[in-house]
Parts: C-alpha cells; structure tokens; sequence
C-alpha cells in the first residue's frame, strides 16, 4: 500500500461539505427547540433535557460510531448516520406530542456522533504533517453552519412553523445522495480491525487500552478541559451578554454569529498556516492561553472594543487546540483503532458540553 503523500488527493472537500449540511441541518432546528417543547406545554426544565438528550447521546454513540468505522469503514457508517439525520429530522416534522420529540432529538443525537468518523476518514487520508489543517476542515464546517442554520431556520418559520424541519430533512437528503456518488472509503481492507465480539468503547477495559499509548491520556485531558472551557461561554454567554452589558436578542444574536465567522477563519485557514512552521503541541499550548486570556476578559469587557477581542480569542484559542488535539489523538492511537479513540475523545467533549453550560448557570 502506498503512503498517504502518494496517495491519489482524497476528496477532502466532499466530506467538509458532507459536515457541513449536516451541521447546517443542526443549526436550522436548534433555535426552535425551546418553541417546539412549549407546544406542548413543556416546562423549561423540560426543555433543557430536550437540548441535553442530543449530547448525552452523542457522549455514548460517538465512540461506538467510531468503533464501528475502524471495522467496516467509514464511508458505510457515515452514510447510514447520515440518513439517521433524515429521518430524525422527518420524525421532528411529523411530532404530535412532547415524548416524539424527545425521540427525535435522541435518534439526531445518535446519528449526528459521526464526528469521530470524519475525523478519522481525515486521519486516514492526510500526512501527519497535515492532519491539524485537515481536522480544522471539521471545526470550520461547524462554524459555518452553526452561522447559516440559524438564520436559514428563523426565515423559513415566518413562512410555515414546521418548515425548517422538512427543509432539514431534504437537506440531509441531498447530503446522502452527494455522500454516495462522491465519498470513496478511505479505510483499505487490510487497516481494519479484526471484526468480534461487541464491547461498548466506553467500558473499563476498552478505556483503558485505548488511553494505553503513550501520551493519549494527557492529551484527552487537556481536550476535554478545553472544551469545558468554551462550553461554560456557549451555556452562558446570551444571558451575560443581556445582564451585564445589556444588550437585545438581536445583538446578541449577531455576536454568535460573529463567533461563528472567527471560528471559520481559524479553523478554516489560520491554523493549517501555524502547522506548517509551529508543532502541534505548541499550537495546543498557544490555544490554550489565548483561551484563557479571553474568559479572563469577558467580566470587564463592557462595550464592544472590548468585547470583540475577548470573543476572538476565546473562539480562537478554542478553535486553534481542539483541532491540534485531536491530531495529536488520532496519531497516539494504534493505526487499527483511530476511530474507536478519537470517539472517545468526542465523547469527553460532549461531556464537557453537558457539564460546561450546567457549571457556568
């Protein structure tokens, strides 16, 4: 088998799209949860859990997912998580009553913890010295289409309460079709695992041999306090941003959308730059304190001179080490079991994503 720099040039701009619409279909959806629960007379406790059980599902599938992948391949478990989507965004639709929902949402959170499987089709496709840039492909896609699902969903709900989600639905499905005729697998027959019995990646004894290599325990560590970093600013940040500096919905809304072109630009070009002169593990480190200086800002930061800046170092630090990280993951792990271990990394951030907005209230 030919190495990876020899290796015909992987299509790494179908799989950013593939990520792309799926986080778009996301981001439509999202904004209308808390409407959609109130429907049916749901309370706002209610209506929190409806937004946790998609990370709580992600926190236990996203490794199996992977698993999965590191077996069969990774272009059959992303086209079936992809038409997961589909349909859990059809069963939204279709939704009558306050338990359908939370069915929805679940099969969402199931099928949208293929990350770990798109990483790891990057890690299967790229040269070490590349692999930062092409794991920031992941994060600007999320950016992106944490930035356009919104504003497409608020526009479609003026025409039609339901139609974000029927929009998301044959948004998805344009996404498997374009999955199907134009995503080869990465993963050659002779790199797969030997195919046995089931153990959950989350066990005991699957942990500890995935945490077993040589530096991957530091390293899903440091991950998933980087991520409860930023994700006390996700849980938190519209409330603070209307109490301590009194701004409206529509500000605050185009702040999150500022956020979401800064995490583009850094994930998107920034740190494939820094990667190509900078080691990994500095990049991480320079993230790291970027981070911190920013969360350490935001109490002071009163107007928007101020503001900004810190905002763009929070995301950019985030969007710097997360993506150095999970390189660095997908490199400590044995060849064969890439995708069980950068799913267990992303399920450590789902988990800061649970405990990181919960803190920060």
């Amino acid at each position: 088998m030919p190495p990876a720099a020899e290796r015909p040039r992987a299509p790494l701009p179908v799989l950013f799209l593939a990520v792309f619409i799926d986080l778009m279909g996301f981001g439509i959806v999202i904004p209308l949860l808390p409407i959609y629960a109130e429907r049916f007379a749901a309370t706002p406790f209610d209506a929190g859990v409806l937004v946790a059980v998609y990370s709580l599902m992600q926190l236990l599938f996203a490794p199996i997912w992977g698993g999965i992948s590191d077996r069969v391949g990774r272009r059959p478990v992303l086209l079936v998580s992809l038409t997961g989507s589909v349909v859990s965004y059809l069963l939204l639709g279709l939704a009558g009553s306050l338990p359908m929902l939370f069915v929805a949402r679940a099969l969402a959170g199931i099928a949208g913890a293929n990350i770990p499987v798109a990483q790891a089709y990057i890690a299967d496709v790229t040269t070490e010295k590349d692999r930062a840039r092409g794991m920031g492909l992941i994060g600007a896609a999320f950016g992106l289409g944490m930035v356009i699902g919104p504003a497409i969903g608020g526009g479609l709900s003026l025409v039609h309460p339901r139609l974000p989600e029927w929009f998301a639905a044959g948004l998805c499905l344009v996404n498997v079709l374009l999955a199907a005729w134009r995503l080869p697998e990465s993963l050659p027959a002779e790199r797969r695992r030997a195919r046995g019995g089931f153990q959950h990646p989350l066990a005991a004894s699957a942990l500890r041999a995935a945490l077993a290599r040589p530096g991957a325990g530091a390293l899903m560590v440091i991950f998933f306090l980087v991520t409860l970093c930023f994700a006390v600013l996700e849980g938190t940040f519209s409330l603070a941003a209307k109490h301590l500096y009194g701004y409206d919905a529509v500000h605050v809304d185009a702040l999150w959308v500022y956020m979401g072109l800064v995490a583009v630009v850094v994930q998107g070009g920034l740190i494939g730059r820094l990667a190509k002169w900078m080691p990994e593990a500095r990049i991480v480190l320079l993230g790291a304190v970027a981070l911190t200086i920013g969360l350490a800002c935001i109490p002071f930061a009163g107007g928007l001179t101020r503001l900004l800046p810190a905002l763009a170092l929070i995301v950019g630090g985030q969007g710097l080490a997360g993506p150095a990280l999970s390189s660095l993951i997908s490199k400590a792990a044995e060849a064969r079991s890439q995708g069980r271990v950068l799913g267990v990394s992303q399920s450590l951030s789902s988990a800061a994503r649970v405990l990181g907005p919960a803190g920060g209230g």
